[in-house]
């Protein structure tokens, strides 16, 4: 359909054999877009990004809520040869301007609310258009008023697709570049790897400004020719509602956790092909949960922004808690030393590293950066913490930044973290670093009980004995909950800011 511009070509194959299938259903709004449905409106779309001023090359920024229409716009850069830029819209007003300086749009694509608040008013710069949660919006308009039957732009396998920010936890967020070819390996190797067929449905209750929803969602399901019943976010009631009618779910451990509530989860799950997770690590007795619950075992994996997916627990194999699995086919991982570089054995903790035609291009308008991240021959540096165990299974161990570094060695928060879950009455444990006046820092554990706060002395001395002296805790804090973002993580940065003064004087 799209036979010179890479990805698209790709995308659109197995869905050209079933033009009049649904490809995405809204139970929300009663409306389902047909594949047919998806490559006419893209067409169209793409044809109001060149109406627009937008030429190949060009950054389309998307800050906008979750729409089928956003999906459709994604697809209509890619076959305009413009590269999709998108950023989360919960980002606060204020904060726009970064991502508008940084990425230089030629368009901005944005809903009705944020249009008032951030670009109606604003002189100059990029030309803004609408589209709405509910479907509607300037560029749906301008989209209706064309026939559709463009002509995808020709673009190669290293041409830019998209572009993602990171998170900006440790510095102002950067713009990966990602290429038709490194998007369209994710695709091809996850379709194979998850079995997706034709026949899946999806439930789909990701945000789409993440890799997660927008990537190794709707890629693999154009690829594949599947489908999805797409809501607008995580709704316990919709999704097991829905559940009966989908094959496949994907998601972040506190969708599975709110499940595991829900007397109705053994009965809707009854006819779910796999459940994948991902973004943020899943508790062993939320893995044992779910499989008494449902009779299955949650499938994790293991990716990031730079990478896309990078490894996976088996579909036909062993699916170890904790582990994520394997290195996907055609992605090396390695573990080395953090100080010396060379390759350790299974086992032992050191830098994870990556290399694979799933890699990113590079940082947006960053190439030193971009340079202090890879080896010279051709790793990345991903700034997690992992190893392997002696059957080859990989282990996150967790992220650099979030260790605690002492006088007594490193302590890595993963460690203690499973150790303190274990415990009776431990709902889940996040341990950061802290500042100390007489050891540099030391580790705080942040607490969620199952019901009455424990005390600190009972906790710390039910861990004497599985961790060392200076990886026990100095503190333990019981809260409520603890804070994530969208995509599930728990935000330890956040966490550090506040405890940081906890050992003032």
């Amino acid at each position: 359909m799209y036979n010179t511009n890479f990805l698209a070509t790709r995308l659109a194959e197995a869905g050209a054999s079933r033009l009049n299938s649904p490809f995405i259903d809204q139970p929300d709004l009663g409306r389902v877009t047909t594949f047919a449905d998806f490559f006419l409106n893209a067409e169209r779309i793409a044809q109001v990004l060149v109406d627009q001023g937008v030429t190949p090359g060009d950054r389309v920024l998307v800050y906008a809520p979750k729409s089928a229409t956003c999906i459709e716009l994604y697809f209509a850069c890619l076959i305009a040869g413009a590269v999709y830029t998108s950023i989360n819209p919960a980002i606060p007003f204020d904060d726009v301007d970064y991502f508008v300086n940084d990425a230089q749009p030629a368009l901005i694509v944005t809903d009705a609310e944020r249009y008032a608040a951030v670009f109606r008013d604003r002189a100059g710069g990029p030309k803004a258009l609408t589209v709405n949660a509910d479907e509607t919006g300037t560029l749906v308009d301008l989209r209706d008023g064309h026939a559709g039957g463009f002509t995808a732009i020709a673009r190669d396998r290293d041409d830019p697709a998209a572009i993602l920010y990171t998170s900006g936890t440790t510095g102002r967020p950067k713009g990966v570049v990602h290429s038709h070819g490194a998007l369209w390996s994710n695709a091809d190797v996850l379709r194979a790897y998850w079995r997706f067929a034709a026949d899946d449905v999806l439930l789909h209750c990701l945000p789409i400004f993440h890799l997660h929803g927008l990537f190794t969602a709707m890629n693999v399901l154009l690829a594949s020719g599947a489908s999805c019943k797409y809501i607008p976010a995580f709704d316990r009631d919709a999704i097991l509602n829905l559940m009966p009618g989908a094959t496949v779910m994907m998601g972040v451990p506190p969708y599975y956790m709110a499940l595991l509530n829900d007397p109705r989860l053994p009965d809707a799950a009854r006819g779910m092909r796999v459940f994948i997770s991902g973004s943020a690590p899943m508790l062993p007795q939320t893995h044992a949960q779910w499989r008494a619950a449902t009779g299955t075992m949650i499938l994790e994996r293991y990716g990031m922004t730079e990478c896309s997916m990078i490894a996976s627990n088996p579909y036909d194999a062993e699916r170890r808690p904790n582990s994520v699995g394997f290195p996907l086919p055609g992605t090396e991982v390695r573990i080395v030393d953090i100080q010396t570089g060379a390759p350790l054995p299974a086992g032992e903790i050191g830098m994870i590293e990556i290399r694979g035609p799933n890699l990113f291009s590079g940082y947006w308008q960053k190439p030193e950066k971009t340079a202090e991240d890879m080896q010279d021959d051709g790793f990345f540096i991903s700034g997690d913490f992992g190893k392997y165990d002696a059957d080859g299974y990989l282990y996150v161990i967790g992220r650099v930044k979030d260790a605690v570094i002492s006088p007594d060695g490193i302590v890595f928060p993963k460690k203690v973290e499973e150790q303190i879950d274990a415990l009776p009455g431990i709902a889940e444990s996040a341990v950061v670093s802290v500042p100390h006046p007489e050891r540099t820092a030391v580790p705080v554990a942040i607490i969620v009980a199952n019901g009455d706060a424990i005390a600190e002395e009972m906790m710390r001395d039910a861990l004497q004995g599985h961790l060392d002296a200076h990886e026990v805790p100095a503190r333990f804090i019981t809260v409520g909950e603890l804070p994530r973002n969208a995509m599930g993580k728990v935000q330890k940065v956040a966490l550090r800011a506040q405890y940081n003064t906890l050992f003032s004087a």
